[in-house]
């Protein structure tokens, strides 16, 4: 299969302003990202897509190929659906053939080594449609032993007859953690989606995870960058 992989990053940031850009430990948050995937043995090629120059002449220190998006499709209310539509069309019309596409966050920036690579591979051993990285949901929070108010009274947020009792008969859930996302270009171009009607899912909870989204989120990368080391 023919797997690229596409970075997101627009210039606009109100909740860490440049965050994709600010030095996290000793290099750009953005370096991360990229590093991983021009790990991957497995991705065609990379590409770095934003509206912002700066960002792109990060990019341009690595192995990787720049995508100047269009303005219009890097506002706050952008979509990431829409941003990676626009890379495929205008790809296709270059008569570039991509079986599917590998979206990576630089907002999530740890990824254990080979992380991109032992996705690609289980996505493609399944046939699946889609498939993305997953966080356990620790059991006091399980959707299982959720409520919901209903004009005052408390129901159960999963349907079932009566509330599972004991923690060891609780099902596993999981979150999506953002770093990973695979998904067949068919899907994205006819259904408007990243996940298809079979997902499949590689798990993550064990590995070192942040969300990048405020600068208490920054903070707890810093700690963690120094955890690490």
């Amino acid at each position: 299969m023919n797997i690229i992989g596409i970075i997101p990053a627009r210039g606009g940031s109100k909740g860490i302003p440049g965050k994709n850009i600010k030095t996290l430990g000793h290099k750009p948050l953005i370096a991360f990202t990229i590093e991983s995937a021009l790990e991957s043995n497995y991705l065609s090629k990379v590409f770095l897509n934003s509206e912002d120059e700066q960002i792109l002449q990060e990019g341009e220190k690595y192995a990787i190929e720049n995508y100047k998006r269009p303005f219009q499709l890097a506002q706050d209310d952008t979509t990431s659906i829409a941003v990676i539509k626009e890379q495929l069309q205008k790809l296709s019309q270059d008569n570039q053939n991509i079986d599917a596409i590998c979206l990576l966050q630089p907002t999530t920036p740890f990824r254990r080594k080979n992380l991109i690579d032992d996705a690609i591979t289980k996505f493609k051993a399944g046939n699946y449609d889609s498939l993305i990285s997953v966080r356990e949901i620790p059991h006091e929070y399980n959707p299982y032993w959720a409520f919901s108010d209903h004009d005052g009274t408390l129901e159960l947020t999963v349907e079932r007859e009566q509330i599972v009792s004991r923690r060891q008969d609780l099902p596993k859930t999981y979150h999506r953690d953002g770093a990973i996302y695979i998904t067949k270009t068919e899907v994205i171009l006819a259904q408007n989606s990243f996940f298809g009607n079979k997902t499949g899912f590689i798990d993550t909870t064990e590995d070192p995870h942040v969300n990048l989204d405020t600068m208490e989120d920054w903070k707890k990368a810093e700690e963690l960058i120094k955890k690490l080391k």
